[in-house]
């Protein structure tokens, strides 16, 4: 069993690199299950739409993820209630449109995957406590009893949280998945009990940037220049930033974890 996770889809170029490369990885590298976190993916990097999230769907993903801009699009409220492909963070507070977690079928329809979203509480958005949260999903999905396989996108600022995250998983996930700093980390490795980690992995856009937004004008805004205005995407060639687990059929744990960094101006 193949699993391809990828980093924060960003803006115009992000979509490029997807449609340009993602289908063809799919193919080469025989990836049975694809999950991407699509919440910057709109043209002006805050937000996804129903179009947007069916393309991708259509480039090969299973399941897309998100974080604290799942809502900068109305129509997001009512698509995700028809969308259970399209998550956001399961400890937002009760009565929040969608879900944020679910069980779904590798294309063959062989084996359930698990998929649980998660947002940390430190530096973002006001949300339930993401660790107990964690521990009731926990025990509703369990790795070999409920589903073959299971994802954790954690969706947050601080590398502490991620990390507490990924050691509370471990041995109970196939993988951890840090998102949203858009800045790949290189702590890619399988912990202690079989589930594979990495504190972030980065983002699928343009790197020639500043976390994927335009450098001249983040430059301008971080100097205070009245000439900034507000953020928008860096739109040259985008990287594809993201992970590959190799898993276990029998124990649903990783047997190997390997960065994919494909295109633009990023590389291995």
């Amino acid at each position: 069993m193949k699993i391809l996770v990828l980093g924060d889809v960003m803006g115009p170029s992000g979509r490029n690199a997807i449609k340009k490369n993602l289908k063809k990885i799919i193919k080469n590298q025989e990836i049975n299950f694809t999950v991407l976190n699509g919440e910057n993916a709109s043209d002006d990097g805050k937000g996804i739409t129903q179009d947007i999230a069916e393309d991708f769907f259509l480039e090969g993903v299973d399941v897309i993820t998100s974080g604290n801009h799942i809502w900068d699009k109305k129509e997001t409220i009512e698509y995700i209630n028809k969308e259970s492909r399209l998550l956001r963070p399961a400890n937002f507070v009760e009565g929040t449109p969608g879900k944020g977690y679910g069980i779904f079928l590798t294309k063959d329809k062989k084996f359930k995957v698990g998929v649980i979203n998660l947002m940390g509480n430190v530096f973002m958005k006001k949300t339930d406590d993401v660790f107990e949260k964690a521990k009731k999903i926990k025990n509703i999905i369990k790795l070999k009893k409920d589903v073959d396989f299971v994802i954790v996108d954690f969706h947050g600022e601080i590398t502490s949280e991620k990390m507490a995250i990924g050691h509370f998983f471990d041995g109970s996930s196939t993988c951890v998945v840090g998102t949203h700093t858009h800045v790949p980390t290189a702590d890619t490795r399988i912990l202690e009990k079989g589930t594979a980690y990495q504190t972030d992995v980065g983002m699928c856009g343009d790197y020639n940037s500043v976390i994927g937004m335009n450098k001249e004008n983040s430059i301008k805004k971080f100097f205070k220049d009245k000439n900034a205005t507000n953020h928008f995407p860096a739109i040259g060639e985008g990287t594809l930033s993201g992970i590959i687990i190799e898993a276990d059929q029998k124990t649903g744990l990783a047997k190997k974890i390997t960065r994919l960094i494909e295109g633009g101006s990023l590389h291995n």
